[in-house]
């Protein structure tokens, strides 16, 4: 340790780390508080924690140390297939900032001189593990989300109606997102009418299985989701992945279209979903997931929009 402190507190850290993260996904299955608040704060904290007590620290060195920490973590999570770049560039806001809290912490443990028992910081990151371990394990089912999306349609509500029931193929998406590996929607089928009807929702993943519950002809249609896709297709530049999040973390529930006849030849049509997403902290993933959800919603709104409004001035 004492040639090359900041090697080996890279490696301890990575190893501890890992060990931790793969206790809480693969035993626990959970991606919580401890993968996503602990252990980036503990990437920050600990190597300039352990390289201070063989060398002065100042705050740019703390700082270096555990950035590259961090960096050699995201490098050790692709080159052992246990995560892919999109992921990770959706946890990197919260990574980097509990990286520099943990950081700037421990520089500040050092420049105060609170370094003199250092067993009893062990103690605590240890008896943090455990708690934030603990809280996963026991945390409460997580929220229905509900997600709203409207867009008026210049066309009767008749009409507008037919082309929500089922659509024909949507084109090529121009949207950003859809580049990434994000699951997108390419058409809708039914299988029968009215409720008890299955629909089924194509996306570029596979299919969401929608028993039609209400079929109210033509201002509600409303549906439960019995089986879904994997929500996106993981890029790793190393190798084909595909982490536990991607199977039953994020959970389509039930859907609707509702459709209210504005004028003559202008209906308001919205589409709403409620999902759950069994990842924490639930507020951060929420924010991505909604984001996400009301950019699928706006491409599907915008095809029935069209092919209505064409079918009206055919």
């Amino acid at each position: 340790m004492k040639k090359h402190p900041e090697i080996t507190a890279v490696l301890s850290t990575l190893v501890f780390s890992v060990a931790l993260g793969f206790f809480s996904v693969e035993i626990l299955g959970e991606y919580g508080i401890l993968v996503f608040l602990f252990i980036p704060f503990l990437i920050g904290f600990l190597p300039p924690f352990l390289v201070g007590h063989y060398k002065p620290l100042n705050r740019s060195t703390a700082f270096k140390i555990s950035f590259i920490t961090l960096f050699a973590s995201i490098i050790a999570l692709l080159v052992f297939a246990m995560e892919g770049i999109i992921c990770i560039a959706m946890a990197s806001p919260i990574l980097v900032l509990l990286t520099l809290l943990g950081s700037y912490i421990a520089y500040g443990v050092h420049k105060r001189k609170y370094t003199d028992n250092p067993e009893n910081y062990t103690v605590l990151l240890l008896l943090g593990a455990i708690i934030t371990m603990g809280f996963d394990y026991v945390n409460d089912r997580p929220t229905l989300i509900p997600v709203r999306t409207t867009v008026e349609v210049n066309a009767p509500i008749e009409t507008v109606w037919n082309n929500v029931v089922t659509f024909s193929k949507i084109e090529e998406p121009t949207d950003w997102i859809f580049k990434t590996g994000i699951s997108y929607p390419t058409d809708a089928t039914i299988e029968g009418e009215g409720v008890g009807s299955i629909r089924y929702c194509n996306f570029t993943t596979g299919s969401f299985v929608e028993p039609i519950t209400t079929w109210d002809e033509p201002n509600l249609l409303q549906f439960d989701v019995i089986d879904q896709p994997i929500p996106m297709n993981e890029w790793n530049p190393f190798w084909e992945v595909h982490p536990p999040h991607l199977d039953g973390y994020f959970q389509s529930q039930k859907g609707q279209f509702r459709l209210e006849s504005l004028s003559a030849n202008k209906t308001l049509l919205e589409g709403t979903t409620w999902y759950y997403v069994d990842i924490q902290p639930e507020i951060y993933w929420k924010t991505w997931s909604d984001f996400i959800i009301h950019r699928i919603h706006n491409r599907v709104l915008d095809h029935i929009k069209k092919e209505s409004e064409t079918t009206l001035f055919k």
